[in-house]
C-alpha cells in the first residue's frame, strides 16, 4: 500500500518535515517514491508548502494520508476540496 507520510528531517530538537509518498513497509526517513511538499513548525509562523496538484494525483491513485498528513492536508484545505469536488460531479 502506498502512503503519504511526514519524513522527519533536521537536527536534533530542530525538526522540520518533508511530506513524501512511500510504500508502507518502508521506514519512516527510509525511502520515498515523490516529495510532495514540507512543513516547518519551528517557524513563527509556522511555514507549509505543498504541492496541491501532487497531493490530488496520489489520491485519485489510492494512497492513503498518514494521521499526521491528513491533519495538515485538511488544515491546508486540501482534502476539503477534493471533496468539494467529488461532491459536485455526483
Amino acid at each position: 500500500m502506498v502512503k503519504i507520510r511526514l519524513r522527519r528531517m533536521g537536527g536534533k530538537k530542530h525538526p522540520f518535515y518533508r511530506l513524501v509518498v512511500a510504500d508502507s513497509r518502508s521506514p519512516r526517513d527510509g525511502r520515498f517514491i515523490e516529495h510532495l511538499g514540507y512543513y516547518d513548525p519551528m517557524t513563527d509562523p509556522v511555514k507549509v508548502k505543498i504541492d496541491v496538484d501532487k497531493v490530488v494525483r496520489w489520491l485519485h491513485q489510492g494512497a492513503q494520508p498518514s494521521e499526521a498528513a491528513r491533519s495538515l492536508l485538511k488544515r491546508e484545505g486540501i482534502l476539503e476540496r477534493r471533496a468539494e469536488k467529488s461532491t459536485d460531479t455526483a
